[in-house]
């Protein structure tokens, strides 16, 4: 059993000060101590009984309640991650020149944990040019900054500005928490800056209208990968087909379905991007002829024959066409249970696909796709082993992500 980590959850006054509650919620149901620190604006949005009831712990709000423990600073000298969402223009604007005139403001100046933050505020609030310098500032002192995305704000405003979804802000600050946590820790790279583009999915190949041939790819790891580059700063690309999990709204996303909608998105996307990991089950055949019309059983009768013909070889076509200093990794999903062939076939993969490296993991109808958690074996163009990794597919990303230097 895992030692519970304590993450103190700051919460401050907006409107999306309610979907804190799933913030904390996650948390807890990770295994987690949490603790929350609410601005009394905040406990105008969302009431502390609910508060308390979620995390399992009281919520402090007074910077002077508790005085005889020092409660002002042992909440942020206890705390192994503190996470601000919402962080409104207001305390942002705190944050940056180190202000503490209440209890959440003294936790983060008491704290050398972590801290990430999710801005939520009004499209004009976000690029005013006061909170372009204050964000700028915190990026600077390696703070984390999740979102904010683009779409419905209060009444009828819409644009930048909305606070992410509380899965990407957990997932983000989780990313954050296992790279401190890990062995690996002080030689993470940093990716602020750095373009990343990820293919994630499965794709589907239209036999007609209403069907298609398909993989049981969820895009779960794709995601993950996303969430974890963000989080260690980059900017980020997801090339999606057919996800059954929500992309980050901070990242830019294009969406695909079949092989050759992904083919042309890729070679596009990848004339910008530094970083390129194609994580996407892409299917290897494609339907000669996709029928106009529905296939009717009455019309073929007992047996259906189906002629198909080659898609091209996405990550082969990247790896011939990368611009020098251009990092490809590549995935390679394989059936085989024996180990020693399992490596075998990724060496001989690496070799024909001609990338920088190969994330070679066994897939079955219980393991892999579709599932929480990842087993992968990481190969350079050797074919020499140089990484391993096992556990949640967010904790595999950033394994995966350690091999950008």
């Amino acid at each position: 059993m895992k030692t519970p980590r304590t993450i103190v959850v700051g919460i401050t006054g907006g409107i999306a000060a309610y979907k804190a509650v799933n913030i904390v919620r996650a948390f807890v149901l990770n295994g987690d101590s949490v603790h929350v620190v609410a601005t009394a604006a905040a406990l105008r949005f969302v009431g502390k009984p609910t508060l308390e009831a979620i995390s399992r712990n009281p919520v402090h709000t007074d910077l002077y309640e508790g005085v005889a423990e020092v409660r002002h600073v042992a909440i942020g000298q206890g705390a192994d991650l503190i996470v601000v969402a919402p962080a409104t223009a207001n305390s942002i604007a705190k944050l940056a020149v180190g202000l503490a005139d209440d209890l959440l403001g003294n936790t983060i100046l008491a704290s050398t944990a972590p801290l990430v933050i999710a801005p939520a505020m009004h499209t004009e609030m976000w690029n005013n040019p006061a909170t372009v310098a204050n964000v700028a500032v915190l990026r600077s002192r390696g703070i984390t900054i999740v979102g904010p995305g683009v779409g419905r704000l209060t009444g009828t405003d819409s644009g930048a500005g909305r606070m992410e979804e509380p899965d990407t802000i957990v997932a983000v600050a989780l990313a954050v928490l296992d790279r401190v946590d890990g062995p690996a820790a002080s030689v993470v790279p940093d990716l602020a800056g750095r373009r990343v583009l990820i293919s994630a999915g499965g794709t589907r190949e239209p036999l007609d209208p209403v069907r298609f041939l398909g993989n049981r790819s969820s895009g779960k790891q794709g995601v993950a990968l996303a969430q974890a580059a963000v989080a260690r700063g980059a900017t980020v690309t997801v090339v999606a087909a057919n996800l059954e999990v929500a992309v980050p709204t901070s990242v830019t996303t294009v969406l695909v379905s079949s092989a050759l909608e992904m083919h042309k998105a890729m070679a596009l996307a990848a004339e910008s991007a530094e970083v390129i990991i194609m994580a996407a089950a892409v299917a290897d055949y494609r339907p000669k002829t996709v029928q106009l019309g529905k296939i009717k059983k009455e019309d073929v009768g007992d047996t259906l024959t189906l002629e198909l013909v080659k898609n091209p070889d996405i990550l082969a076509g990247l790896s011939a066409a990368r611009r020098p200093g251009q990092l490809i990794i590549g995935f390679a999903a394989e059936t085989e249970t024996d180990a020693d062939r399992l490596l075998a076939l990724g060496r001989d993969k690496i070799i024909r696909k001609g990338c920088d490296y190969l994330v070679v993991n066994r897939v079955s109808q219980h393991e892999g796709f579709g599932t929480e958690r990842n087993s992968v074996t990481v190969l350079d163009h050797h074919g020499v082993i140089v990484n391993e990794a096992s556990g949640s597919k967010m904790s595999v990303a950033n394994c995966i992500l350690d091999l950008i230097g």
